[in-house]
């Protein structure tokens, strides 16, 4: 037996409700790994499964926790083996799959990205898929010619230095993290900050300036300024942005983006829609690149943990991180839905 949260529901219009139950081997979901699970993370879309929130959980009972770090149990696998440790974020875990937010789970095998040398389970649960989301959106900006002094060596320094944020073929100038305090936001700016770019960070809490800055924000403005409906083209201020708001914020960032520039869009926190219109693109000729965590390819997800793991600060991710006991995981979702939480918060599912 093991502990594990489980979301449930029953039948009619009740509202389904999260607990701390034990349960069986036998009530794991299809796959051929089974995993000890030892930590987990909170997601704004944990925060939804878990409050019981429509439009996440696909059917019920189930264990939420879009992500999951542990040691290979069993596997009939021929990928991995007893003892190895794994990482796994998305593929519909804690959402059409038991997910990390247990003692165990059993998991597809081509599902997991081995734990890259040097990274501490706890570091890599504090990173999940907010980190992982992060570091898609920056190898984007850099597959379309945005990277700074540092993209891709391990070298930068952090605190916003290095150059201009120009290379052969891409525009000069800031780089816009919208969403700033979330989790996405918070490892977008030390990331782009450490890779040498100059980072405007975009939030709607002015207390966290501090914060912000000392990820490495150049700059910190309000969310205001993004969050009303602008002109379709407005005043060139961004060579480039990582936008986890979406809707009104993301059309007002691409109005403002710089002639050649590029938007990586990764969140839907102010809403879906998208009330634009294309010229940015065929004015200014502005990429906009959507960017998918659940199912990016397993190529994608190596490169990704791999340079989380060469390029994020580790004292820094500490500092941005709280670690929780499993049984106070599902007392966090709420203030992750009403944004009182900032950076990460990792769930220490054997404690």
């Amino acid at each position: 037996m093991f502990r594990s949260l489980l979301v449930q529901k029953p039948d009619g219009d009740a509202a389904a409700s999260t607990s701390l139950v034990e349960l069986g081997d036998d009530d794991l979901m299809p796959g051929d790994v089974t995993v000890d699970v030892e930590y987990s993370s909170m997601n704004f879309k944990d925060g939804l499964a878990i409050a019981g929130r429509p439009g996440v959980i696909g059917s019920y009972p189930l264990v939420p926790g879009i992500d999951l770090v542990g040691t290979v149990a069993a596997s009939d696998s021929a990928d991995w083996a007893p003892g190895d440790r794994v990482l796994l974020n998305g593929y519909g875990i804690g959402e059409k799959h038991h997910g990390g937010l247990g003692e165990r789970a059993r998991v597809r095998g081509e599902w997991l990205v081995a734990l890259p040398d040097g990274l501490e389970p706890r570091h890599a649960a504090a990173i999940g898929t907010a980190g992982f989301t992060a570091m898609l959106s920056v190898l984007a900006l850099e597959r379309h010619g945005i990277a700074g002094a540092g993209a891709g060596s391990g070298t930068g320094t952090g605190g916003g230095g290095g150059d201009d944020g120009r290379t052969e073929g891409g525009p000069a100038g800031d780089v816009l993290v919208t969403g700033a305090s979330g989790g996405v936001g918070s490892i977008a700016i030390a990331l782009l900050s450490r890779l040498g770019h100059r980072v405007v960070a975009s939030t709607g809490r002015p207390a966290e300036r501090d914060y912000l800055r000392g990820l490495g924000a150049a700059e910190v403005i309000d969310r205001a300024e993004l969050s009303e409906a602008g002109r379709p083209l407005q005043k060139q201020r961004w060579a480039a942005a990582v936008d986890s708001v979406g809707s009104v914020t993301l059309a007002n960032v691409l109005a403002q983006t710089t002639y050649g520039g590029v938007v990586a869009a990764c969140g839907l926190a102010q809403g879906p829609d998208l009330p634009a219109t294309v010229m940015p693109f065929i004015l200014r000729a502005v990429t906009l690149v959507g960017i998918n965590s659940v199912q990016a390819p397993h190529a994608d997800r190596v490169e990704a943990w791999s340079r989380l793991a060469r390029d994020l600060d580790r004292g820094l991710l500490d500092d941005i991180t709280t670690t929780v006991p499993l049984a106070d995981a599902a007392s966090i979702a709420d203030r992750i839905l009403a944004g009182e939480v900032r950076g990460r918060t990792v769930v220490d599912v054997r404690a």
